[in-house]
């Protein structure tokens, strides 16, 4: 092995990003949403009618599986999608009222792991750490051209 385990960020990174989407799951499920559909409806709520594609990038997936996410959001009337009015075959999305709601109801529980994280470390700790992670994502993008 190149690299003993223990000397691995990447496996502390993806622990942590675990333990996250598992508490974020948890918080939104009560609302009846999953955490890409929370993540959704939350980019739309300061972006109406934004794009597909900008949902995408905005909630770091791929636009395949945004498509998905839309769908069903879509189905259960918590979006609603009309063609721009420029552009006809872009389709802008904005939140219902069903959805608004769902949104307040998912993210009034999941403010509070927000929370409990912001308060685990003090402003400058909270800035180093953005630092710190904005640097872990460099390197990683570093590294995989050296692929």
């Amino acid at each position: 092995m190149g690299m003993p385990a223990d000397e691995r960020l990447g496996l502390d990174i993806k622990r942590a990003e675990q333990t996250l989407i598992a508490a974020k799951q948890a918080a939104v499920r009560p609302a009846g949403l999953t955490v890409p559909q929370y993540a959704t409806l939350f980019a739309l709520a300061d972006n109406p009618g934004i794009s597909g594609a900008a949902l995408a990038r905005a909630c770091l997936v791929t636009p395949q599986a945004m498509t998905v996410v839309l769908k069903n959001l879509e189905e259960r009337g918590l979006i609603e999608r009309s063609p721009h009015p420029w552009h006809r075959n872009v389709l802008e999305t904005r939140l219902s009222e069903a959805g608004r709601a769902a949104l307040k109801a998912a993210d009034d529980r999941a403010v509070v792991i927000e929370r409990a994280i912001a308060d685990e470390f003090s402003a400058a700790e909270q800035e180093q750490l953005r630092g710190l992670l904005a640097r872990c994502g460099e390197a990683i993008a570093r590294a995989t051209l050296e692929l």
